[in-house]
């Protein structure tokens, strides 16, 4: 019998060959995994934004019940009225009983709030709420707080209801900072609903100064604080 041939021993499967390896499955895992993530954000955005028109549609119901006029400061109420505000029109939203983390009509899924480590509508001091009524009642500052609908100049420009974010501005659902809330930038997009009762997801101006809702945007914005 001929003698085996002594050969090269077999290559094993390498550290090298591994990370290859791994790196092929996460590249095909992300190319899998980003089309989800686009669905699942867009999912979010599109129920913050059928959450913000019931909102809107309990607001206006509201008036028509009290006169016409949309909510404004209520010493029933503690509290700023731009949040209070859910106090007195959740009832035509469905809602019962005491606010509390579980009115998700009034939450947006993105509401990752601001200077406390949790969400706006996980909050009591926000009445469990995500948005606010255009309803700042500060000197100089464009309100709407108490307004005859009848007096509001162009009711399709001028902002009802928004989420918080809109008078920063930041973004919920497409941010350019990341989880964190600063610095304010121009352009954020946010979603709001207009006193003529529709709903858009808009870029909300900033002049790099003042806070958004202290000021009507410049030429080309589609909106306004400001009724008149």
């Amino acid at each position: 019998m001929r003698p085996r041939a002594l050969g090269r021993p077999s290559r094993g499967f390498t550290l090298t060959d591994l990370l290859v390896s791994l790196a092929g499955v996460a590249t095909v895992a992300a190319l899998l995994l980003a089309p989800l993530l686009v669905a699942h954000r867009k999912a979010r955005l599109t129920q913050c934004t059928a959450n913000l028109g019931q909102v809107s549609r309990a607001i206006l119901s509201f008036a028509q019940d009290h006169q016409h006029t949309l909510p404004g400061p209520d010493p029933n109420q503690p509290g700023e009225v731009w949040w209070s505000y859910k106090e007195r029109v959740k009832s035509y939203a469905g809602l019962t009983g005491p606010s509390s983390p579980k009115d998700t009509t009034f939450a947006c899924p993105d509401d990752r709030g601001y200077s406390e480590p949790k969400p706006f509508h996980q909050t009591a001091r926000f009445h469990y709420s995500s948005y606010v009524l255009n309803a700042v009642t500060l000197p100089g500052l464009p309100s709407l707080a108490a307004w005859p609908l009848a007096a509001v100049r162009e009711p399709s420009r001028s902002l009802l209801v928004m989420e918080w974010t809109a008078h920063a501005p930041l973004s919920w659902h497409h941010s350019r900072t990341g989880r964190r809330n600063l610095p304010f930038y121009c352009d954020a997009r946010s979603v709001v609903g207009f006193v003529d009762g529709h709903v858009r997801y808009l870029p909300i101006y900033f002049d790099g100064y003042n806070a958004a809702y202290t000021r009507d945007p410049i030429a080309g914005y589609e909106y306004r604080y400001s009724g008149n």
